[in-house]
């Protein structure tokens, strides 16, 4: 098991890639606390972790309340004596193109994807570098390599986490914590639901692999780069996007 016993945190773990992730940290042996908005949501990803054999608690939590994150990760390092994986996974959409897009709707996936990874990695270093050990992985996305029409806030948003993730790999780097990103793709998750079918479809033959990627093989590269398999990989991002950029 690649993460045996690693006490593991994973936000926006009740659905899609996030869900995805915290069943596969359960199936590798880390203990997982799942961290969501939605108790229902919450409570059954909770139940598939248990059911892969792990220890697995749910917490409440807004990632733009800075109380709500700090009450979190005090109560993870309280049950389980250290936290060793945070997976900043939580994110957004409110896609308009620049001469629409409001403030409301750019201040929210800011606050969620930029200011949410920010408060949750800010949370957990001190206890990360008094370990000296620690890995922090935050979900980019293409998007925030390359832009996407209608998409000027999310883009902004995971262009920035990158930002950050090569910022703290320098800083934490030294201390023994690791801080890398993924930059999915296409991944077919309730996060595309409002996207139309003749849209979902141009964005599979867009795709040299002729579809969507699926949330699991997300959570398949967030476990290697977990693991001590990737002792040696820091401050890097790996886009999972089947061929999308090339």
């Amino acid at each position: 098991m690649r993460l045996k016993d690693k006490i593991c945190i994973v936000t926006g773990g009740a659905q899609g890639i996030g869900l995805a992730t915290a069943v596969k940290f359960a199936r590798e042996g880390a203990v997982v606390a799942v961290c969501d908005m939605r108790r229902e949501g919450i409570d059954a990803a909770v139940a598939a972790c248990r059911a892969e054999g792990a220890r697995a608690e749910g917490f409440l939590v807004d990632v733009t309340d800075r109380a709500q994150v700090d009450a979190m990760v005090h109560a993870v390092k309280a049950q389980f004596g250290r936290i060793d994986v945070l997976v900043n996974n939580a994110g957004i959409t409110k896609d308009a193109r620049l001469q629409k897009m409001t403030l409301a709707q750019f201040d929210a996936v800011i606050d969620v994807n930029l200011r949410g990874v920010f408060h949750c990695a800010q949370a957990v270093a001190d206890t990360m570098v008094a370990q000296g050990t620690g890995v922090i992985l935050n979900a980019s996305s293409v998007v925030g390599i390359y832009g996407n029409f209608g998409q000027t806030n999310y883009a902004a948003s995971k262009f920035g986490v990158i930002g950050f993730t090569k910022t703290w790999s320098r800083e934490l780097g030294p201390k023994g914590v690791r801080v890398n990103a993924v930059a999915p793709g296409f991944i077919e998750t309730p996060i595309l639901s409002t996207i139309p079918d003749k849209v979902l479809q141009q964005m599979r033959d867009d795709v040299p692999l002729r579809r969507l990627g699926r949330p699991e093989e997300i959570a398949n590269v967030y476990a290697f780069l977990a693991s001590d398999e990737a002792s040696y990989i820091n401050g890097t991002v790996i886009e999972v996007a089947g061929g999308l950029t090339v």
